[in-house]
């Protein structure tokens, strides 16, 4: 008897001749996550009886193995271990969330020392030296360590530690696969906690006890009447990397914080046979005699997170690299981190509300509040529309659109795909600092793999044409000499209002792009929702030689040689096609050492920024994004991919109607924007 993976829609990729897999389990009949993987991976489940090039699946050695163990061996097939994937979800998978990848052995447990795995096999027999592998693997561990990823990502990143120089014993649960197979019980628990004692004499011993204990899901080895005055219990859940970098020593059986801190720079203390230990990484109490090569951090790393694995890439629905496995746990985590506490939101236009509740309520519904700003009970927090921060409490932070924000206007009521959230200030408003300026100053340094994404993001957004609102238009005929691109702004904007001194009009800056430049051939490209009869900023533009109504703009800096602007996003998007930008502002990307400044920029931008540096800072670690295809937070290459591809859902009946209504009532839009 086969079955499908009903909830997904796309045919499977993987050999031709799919292998037939009989399972006898029912997490494999339940988990629709679980069996596309496996199919994915090439494997066709069944139910029934396994014959000749069948095999059969089993979950780890879950209480439930012996049937498909004991049918294997009497029908003579091999048997087909799967687990789930050292990076899993946020919280765990009783909680009911799907995995992001699995591990599948064909020939044991990973965690089971009694017999060789796959992954054992690759650790010992692997070269593991190729130079981009390894390479691969430096940068995974930098951002594991840099957004504090493990199995269950769903803490806050941001809560204390205890005090550093203690002692970390970590506990797992009653029962657990890995502690079972190592031959450990209580006993073997205590004596771990006695050793910590004695080879750290004075220290303070800090005892982690498992997210899967604190959410009541399962008993741990450790409990309240271990813990005394040298002794603590850690329930809070505290990141393991920030855990890392105040402990002295770090002791475990078999846990997968053990694996995290050999990365941490840490050399275990380890009392059961994990598959990390034996390699020289790990202090072995009972060593696996047949483990006798030695490994670097980069090439256990290798071989267990980036060869081992079977990584799956939800907004795509298919197999992936370990790459997009990291960027959507991080991009998953961040969200989550935000939210879960709940927001308070001030100063919010009806129509914006169903977008926010999507971004930023999906955990814990947003309460929108109008009247006296009252700061919210903790632990939650407030937000404000950027532009209405009078609306808000003190420390609301503030909320914008991001920088690829949706096929179609704002003022169209077209909802966006990003947005940004801003604790500091906002990033248009020089007055005071940004989380971006700060974000931009941290990415004047970036590491190969950051160095890399930035540039594969410029290479995508500016093959496919995109930007802010990807209106479609096209490139007119033009003037031959040396041209120079004007955007025109909306004259009320507030980065105009905030972020200009003498050069405040769409008249003012085409004057000014004349005077400098009298040969040139000045182009003049009034703002979409100006051109919509949206938003104030019209002009004559007698200092223009050609006026480009509802051109692309995109196309247009394919045929231009500079851009003026006051504080325009235009700018920011030449400075990704190499055309020279000259602002008579301060918008965020001036300052950096990458354009022409004219403008009142402040002098707290100093650092140096690459191009790379730059977009970092602005599409990548600045905004959130949100998938319009699966609903879930997503990095920005889905949200590039989704525009580039149209692969966009219409907006709804009732938007269309009531953005057509704004077009035809423009003049009156005083009665929507509040």
């Amino acid at each position: 008897m086969a079955f499908e993976a009903d909830p997904y829609q796309y045919p499977a990729a993987g050999p031709e001749r799919r292998r037939r897999l009989f399972v006898y389990n029912g997490g494999f009949l339940t988990q629709p996550r679980l069996r596309r993987i496996l199919k994915l991976a090439g494997h066709d489940l069944r139910l029934g009886l396994p014959g000749l090039g069948d095999a059969v699946a089993v979950w780890g050695n879950s209480p439930t193995a012996h049937r498909g163990l004991a049918v294997a061996a009497k029908r003579e097939v091999p048997v087909i271990r799967v687990e789930d994937a050292w990076l899993r979800s946020l919280h765990p998978g009783r909680s009911g969330e799907p995995p992001l990848g699995l591990l599948i052995d064909s020939r044991g447990a990973h965690f089971d020392p009694a017999q060789p795995s796959d992954l054992e096999d690759l650790l010992t027999h692997h070269p593991l030296d190729d130079t981009a592998l390894l390479n691969r693997a430096r940068s995974g561990m930098a951002q594991l360590a840099e957004h504090h990823l493990t199995k269950y990502a769903g803490f806050d990143a941001t809560t204390p530690p205890p005090a550093p120089g203690y002692v970390l014993v970590i506990d797992q649960t009653r029962g657990d696969a890995s502690v079972t197979a190592s031959g450990a019980d209580r006993g073997r628990f205590l004596e771990m906690l006695v050793f910590a004692q004695e080879e750290h004499p004075g220290a303070r011993v800090i005892i982690k006890t498992h997210p899967e204990t604190t959410q009541g899901f399962r008993a741990g080895h450790f409990g309240p009447k271990d813990a005394n005055d040298r002794i603590t219990l850690l329930t809070d859940p505290v990141s393991p990397w920030t855990l890392f970098e105040g402990a002295v020593g770090v002791y475990t059986v078999s846990s997968q914080m053990g694996f995290e801190a050999i990365f941490a720079g840490h050399k275990p203390r380890v009392f059961g046979q994990p598959f990390y230990a034996g390699w020289g990484l790990t202090t072995d109490e009972f060593p696996v005699q047949r483990r006798q090569r030695a490994l670097t951090r980069a090439q256990l790393f290798a071989a267990a997170m980036i060869l081992y694995p079977t990584w799956y890439d939800p907004y795509r629905d298919q197999l992936c690299e370990l790459e997009t496995a990291l960027t959507t746990l991080a991009t998953q985590a961040r969200a989550w981190r935000e939210d879960h506490a709940g927001w308070d939101a001030w100063g919010m236009r009806l129509w914006k509300r169903r977008p926010l509740q999507q971004f930023f309520g999906q955990p814990t519904p947003i309460r929108f509040r109008k009247g006296t700003p009252e700061t919210p009970k903790a632990p939650r927090r407030a937000m404000v529309w950027a532009s209405k921060s009078d609306a808000g409490p003190d420390g609301a932070l503030r909320v914008e659109d991001g920088f690829l924000r949706s096929r179609g206007l704002g003022a169209e009521l077209v909802p966006p795909l990003s947005l940004v959230c801003d604790d500091l200030g906002i990033y248009y408003d020089p007055q005071g600092p940004s989380r971006l300026e700060r974000w931009i100053e941290k990415r004047a340094d970036l590491r190969p793999d950051q160095q890399a994404r930035a540039r594969s993001l410029i290479e995508a957004l500016t093959g496919a044409g995109l930007s802010k609102y990807n209106l479609s238009g096209a490139a007119p005929d033009l003037p031959p000499g040396r041209r120079i691109l004007v955007p025109g702004q909306v004259e009320d904007d507030a980065s105009i209002l905030t972020g200009t001194d003498q050069v405040q009009t769409n008249a003012a800056l085409l004057s000014a792009a004349r005077a400098a430049n009298p040969d040139a051939v000045i182009l003049y490209k009034p703002h979409p929702d100006v051109e919509a009869g949206l938003r104030s900023g019209a002009t004559e533009a007698q200092d223009a030689d050609m006026v480009l109504s509802h051109a692309d703009p995109m196309a247009l800096l394919a045929h231009v040689d500079a851009v003026w602007t006051m504080t325009s996003l235009l700018g920011f998007e030449a400075l990704l096609r190499g055309v020279l930008v000259v602002t008579l502002g301060a918008p965020f990307y001036a300052g950096w050492g990458l354009t022409e400044d004219h403008g009142d920029v402040p002098p707290r931008r100093r650092a140096q920024v690459t191009l790379e540096g730059l977009v970092h800072a602005a599409l990548i670690d600045y905004p959130r994004y949100r998938d319009p295809v699966t609903g879930l937070p997503c990095p920005v290459e889905v949200v590039v991919e989704r525009l580039a591809n149209g692969t966009l859902p219409r907006a709804g009946l009732g938007n269309r109607l009531l953005s057509k209504l704004q077009g035809a009532f423009a003049s009156q839009s005083h009665l929507w924007r509040r």
